[in-house]
């Protein structure tokens, strides 16, 4: 144990201390979640199943996105650990620019699946509810890039408190948003799911706005600015994020598009399956966004060692990071399994739903060992800046593996929406094993 904690023990101190702002801002957005499907779950089931199909979507652009903006942390991160200060400040510019046409290109993707939203085969008594709602958040995609891209490079520098309070601020506005537009309050009209919508566009507008001052003006960006303002526009460091930033965006986006087509899957099994589907999914994201937090602070973490040639640390971060994701694991989940049987209440009057979100439960839990193991190791390879592997490790599991397993088990074996969910424990697992491998292969072959 004392040969343990020479080992480890600084740097589990130093990953709770950089990635606890980060699951604490992530926590922000759990609630949100949970906010946003408790207000709408009792406003009405069909808004629900609505907003189910809607938000899974738009998830897997965010995701995508989120992954892309990832490029800027290993950059920043190791221009950071050198102290190359203004060069980080020239990497944000380059950042907001990559970020911003991402967001023109997601724009008009999702704009154009817009238009065929009919053939997708949902319930039709949906699809008044879908198509607003869908408008809405397509508005603030271009919002949740540049967010993204300030994020990114706070959290390199291994400042991740700012965007902690922001998302804090930005979700506790979007909670008033929802409660009073979703219901009427304030002498405001009942716009149900559309209210919810257009409260998530204001929050994100501000959150944008928040950050950009923070940055702009603050004394203690004032030397990164200076890398900002004089440097100015660097094609190379531009290049230098694509090619960061699409492997991680494909490699998250393919994991998002094995739940976002397995919610198309669940829609064909009616409303109350995607109600049921729509709970769920909230609960996952609450371990999601905990593991990630954590995953976000070793790829600094990691980025940071990487920097400096230091492989041995590089090592330690990334395995002290997974045994911190093991210990959450027990502690969420435990909390979890204790709340089964009243979750699908919290969220819905139905008792058909209820049920279906029961028997969830049990694929749930199954799948949490390896979310929590392709977390951190897809985090860790960020960090090294090893990421084009990434894609086809994410292929294989997502594609060959989760979906056919998941339409076997729902379809064939007439399993429902239980059987989708049978996937991801195949998909999840496989993942991790596949980016732990070549982690150890980065790390321990080529050093």
């Amino acid at each position: 144990m004392k040969h343990w904690m020479q080992t480890y023990g600084g740097h589990y101190r130093a990953l709770v201390r950089l990635g606890f702002p980060i699951v604490v801002g992530q926590l922000g957005v759990i609630i949100l979640g949970f906010a946003d499907t408790l207000m709408i779950g009792h406003h009405s089931t069909e808004e629900l199943g609505a907003a189910s199909f809607v938000n899974n979507l738009f998830n897997l652009c965010i995701i995508f996105s989120t992954g892309f903006s990832y490029g800027l942390t290993p950059v920043v991160g190791a221009l950071y650990g050198n102290r190359r200060f203004p060069e980080a400040g020239q990497a944000l510019l380059c950042s907001l620019v990559a970020n911003a046409l991402v967001a023109v290109l997601l724009t008009l993707i999702m704009g154009g699946l817009y238009f065929n939203i009919g053939r997708l085969g949902q319930p039709e008594e949906l699809l008044p509810l879908i198509r607003p709602y869908y408008l809405v958040l397509l508005a603030s995609l271009l919002f949740v890039l540049l967010f993204n891209g300030f994020k990114q490079f706070t959290d390199g520098i291994t400042d991740t408190k700012t965007a902690m309070w922001l998302l804090l601020g930005g979700n506790a506005l979007n909670i008033a948003g929802n409660y009073i537009l979703i219901n009427g309050k304030l002498g405001l009209p009942e716009l149900g799911l559309l209210g919810a919508g257009l409260s998530t566009l204001f929050s994100r507008i501000v959150m944008v706005v928040a950050f950009a001052l923070i940055v702009w003006r603050s004394r203690r960006f004032a030397r990164y600015r200076v890398g900002l303002w004089r440097l100015g526009w660097s094609a190379a460091v531009f290049r230098r994020l694509n090619a960061l930033g699409w492997p991680v965006g494909l490699q998250m986006g393919m994991e998002t598009a094995s739940f976002s087509l397995s919610t198309v899957m669940v829609g064909w099994l009616g409303t109350m399956a995607l109600a049921a589907h729509q709970i769920m999914l909230t609960i996952s994201q609450f371990t999601f966004m905990m593991f990630y937090g954590m995953g976000a602070a070793v790829a600094v973490r990691v980025s940071n060692f990487h920097g400096q040639g230091d492989t041995p640390n590089v090592r330690r971060v990334a395995y002290a990071g997974f045994h911190l994701i093991l210990f959450m694991e027990v502690v969420l989940l435990s909390i979890v399994f204790a709340c089964r049987s009243r979750v699908g209440g919290w969220f819905t009057d139905s008792a058909e739903v209820s049920a279906m979100v029961s028997a969830l439960f049990f694929p749930f839990l199954i799948y949490q060992f390896g979310d929590g193991l392709q977390i951190n190791f897809a985090n860790a390879l960020r960090g090294i800046s090893d990421v084009k592997p990434m894609m086809l490790i994410a292929f294989i599991a997502y594609f060959v593996i989760s979906l056919p397993v998941g339409y076997f088990c729902g379809f064939v074996l007439n399993l429902g929406v239980t059987g989708v969910w049978m996937a991801f424990p195949f998909g999840l697992t496989s993942a991790g094993l596949m980016l732990w491998l070549r982690f150890r292969w980065d790390t321990y072959k080529k050093n």
